[in-house]
């Protein structure tokens, strides 16, 4: 049987593409689905060319339309990552991909409950999305998508997996 092609933030498969130049391996979930799906990973913030190690960036402003800026020198990188974004999940067609795991409450991959600072540092009590998740569910809202910190919850992995293999059988994306 083939292996369901599904996409994956990269640190969660071990790669080390963090800000620090870490990784945040999720072996529960790898394990889980390793045996059943193929892993398309995806770091938005290095193929945007922010580099390993890199200053963070975080959310600011506006929970519906955050600025992505670093979280040092404020660079932003919004429009960059924006424009990436929507490049990359077009490219991602081609993969056929029947599902998505994001990294909880990144700045690029987070699908909720990612942080969103006010100018003055405080945040907002609304969260906000990361901005590669949010063009990714917006062109491709019918596709499942979790985060790993949700798939540790044996009820919702069970869910996860039963959806994926569902959007298998109409070919995905």
């Amino acid at each position: 049987m083939d292996k369901i092609p599904v996409g994956i933030s990269s640190c969660l498969i071990g790669e080390e593409v963090r800000w620090n130049g870490g990784h945040k391996h999720a072996g529960e979930v790898v394990d889980t689905f390793g045996g059943i799906f193929r892993w398309v990973p995806v770091c938005p913030e290095v193929e945007v060319g922010m580099g390993v190690p890199r200053e963070a960036v975080g959310l600011y402003g506006s929970p519906d339309q955050p600025l992505m800026l670093g979280n040092e020198s404020q660079t932003d990188w919004t429009a960059g990552m924006n424009d990436f974004s929507l490049l990359r999940v077009k490219e991602l067609e081609a993969e056929n991909l029947c599902g998505f795991i994001f990294k909880s409450k990144s700045p690029s991959c987070g699908v909720r409950d990612v942080p969103v600072y006010k100018a003055h540092g405080s945040r907002h009590s609304q969260p906000g999305r990361g901005l590669f998740a949010a063009a990714f569910l917006k062109c491709h809202p019918l596709i499942p998508v979790a985060d790993e910190e949700e798939l540790r919850d044996l009820k919702t992995r069970e869910n996860f997996i039963a959806r994926v293999r569902q959007a298998s059988a109409g070919d995905g994306v």
